[in-house]
């Protein structure tokens, strides 16, 4: 069915999937910001920023997957 502003269903399912993709990444950054204080880049170096990240984001699935299960993981 044609929407009276001129989008069809298909650009809404579209729209819709590209939406929960980008719902999911935004909860992953917003726990690195907030939590992990990555508000503001520091410049310490390719390799030491590369470490940074790569352990906050390792924290951040273990804070997300924490959240998916809170029966299961103990305070």
């Amino acid at each position: 069915m044609r929407q009276p502003w001129g989008e069809n269903e298909v650009a809404r399912a579209k729209n819709r999937t590209k939406n929960r993709t980008r719902a999911r990444m935004e909860h992953v950054f917003h726990v690195l910001k907030r939590l992990f204080g990555f508000a503001k880049a520091h410049y310490r170096g390719l390799e030491k920023n590369a470490n940074r990240v790569f352990t906050a984001l390792a924290l951040v699935n273990l804070v997300m997957a924490k959240r998916r299960m809170p029966g299961l993981v103990r305070p």
